[in-house]
C-alpha cells in the first residue's frame, strides 16, 4: 500500500508536469504574448476544435468501423456465397 505522503507527491508531481506541458503549449503558440482577451478567444477556438474533432471521430469512425467490419465478414464469409454476388 502507498503511504499518504506518497500519494500526495504523485498529485504534486502530475500538477507540475502538467504545469510544464501547458508552459510548452504556450511557448510553442507564442501565446504567452497574448493580452487575456485574447488568450480566451484563442483558447476558446482551440477546444472548439479539439471538441469538434472528438465529436466527429465518435459520430463518424463508429460507423465507418461498422461497414468496414461488415466488408471484411463478406470478404471472409462463405465462398459460394461470395461466387454468386460477383455473379450478381
Amino acid at each position: 500500500m502507498i503511504p499518504l505522503w506518497a500519494a500526495g507527491m504523485d498529485v504534486k508531481r502530475a500538477w507540475r508536469s502538467l504545469y510544464w506541458l501547458f508552459c510548452q503549449f504556450e511557448l510553442i503558440t507564442c501565446s504567452y504574448l497574448m493580452e487575456p482577451w485574447e488568450k480566451v478567444l484563442f483558447y476558446s477556438f482551440n477546444l472548439a476544435v479539439l471538441g469538434l474533432l472528438f465529436y466527429t471521430a465518435y459520430a463518424c469512425l463508429a460507423a465507418q468501423l461498422g461497414s468496414a467490419f461488415q466488408l471484411l465478414g463478406s470478404f471472409l464469409g462463405s465462398p459460394r456465397h461470395n461466387a454468386l454476388a460477383v455473379v450478381k
